[in-house]
């Protein structure tokens, strides 16, 4: 497939098409929308680019990723029509703060490592945004709690409040098991379980693995073996819900054989 190393003009393109959508004698639909009509979009469109990224489906993923571009040239385009900024303004803050946050690319800077540059980013993040509230301040809530708790870890690990080895974290999640096993009541179980969580996000973070997008993993292979039993069970012209868990239990055990 040849490659288009010039995006401009299709970027161009896009932005005006969004343009019309939003005028007098546009699309119905585009004029009526606002923020927060379209924000559930954007959540959308992010996972659908990740499905893609998982099936390493590449024609699919050019196309999401369209998708996914469609909404900040969207949320752009409303803010223009109020005065606020224009797309051009967001390109250009984003240009400018990779170039100021890779001084070893673009300066004098110097990073060896993954890590160095992580380590440096954030130092230069927080010179540019001198912290007035909480270490956790401006992590947003709205996040996917697995995401939201990865982000929490990552900042206090950074500030120095970690285990010192991966084996300590081990433990914790020993005596967070224990606490599940004792609790008696819905609340308290519901908090431990929670625990138990943020637990093996601190794990995942260790592991350098991102906890999102290992169960998101599992979950694909669970749907994977899970359709196997079915298919299985099917061919025996049953269903699961007539089935033993034992005839279930040898379809699970042939699909893991057929992964």
């Amino acid at each position: 497939m040849e490659q288009n190393l010039n995006p401009g003009p299709e970027f161009d393109r896009l932005v005006e098409i969004m343009r019309r959508l939003r005028a007098p004698g546009g699309c119905p639909w585009d004029r009526e929308q606002n923020f927060d009509t379209i924000k559930p979009y954007l959540l959308e469109e992010a996972y659908e680019v990740m499905d893609a990224i998982d099936a390493r489906d590449w024609p699919a993923l050019a196309e999401e990723l369209g998708d996914l571009l469609l909404q900040p040239v969207f949320f752009a385009q409303m803010a223009a029509e109020a005065g606020h900024f224009t797309i051009a303004d967001s390109l250009r803050a984003i240009n400018e703060k990779l170039i100021r946050r890779h001084p070893h690319v673009f300066a004098a800077g110097e990073a060896k490592t993954a890590g160095d540059v992580k380590r440096r980013w954030d130092e230069i993040k927080a010179e540019e945004k001198p912290r007035k509230t909480g270490l956790l301040e401006g992590i947003p809530r709205a996040l996917p709690a697995l995401v939201e708790a990865g982000q929490i870890s990552s900042r206090a690990a950074g500030a120095g409040f970690d285990w010192e080895n991966v084996e300590q974290v081990f433990g914790k999640l020993q005596e967070e098991v224990e606490e599940l096993r004792n609790s008696a009541t819905a609340e308290s179980i519901e908090g431990e379980i929670g625990d138990l969580l943020f637990v093996l996000v601190n794990i995942a973070r260790f592991f350098k693995v991102d906890p999102e997008q290992a169960l998101r993993k599992t979950n694909a292979k669970f749907r994977r073996r899970f359709a196997h039993v079915e298919r299985g069970l099917g061919a025996r012209g049953k269903t699961p819900r007539d089935a033993t868990l034992g005839e279930m239990e040898e379809l699970w055990q042939d699909s893991k054989r057929h992964d």
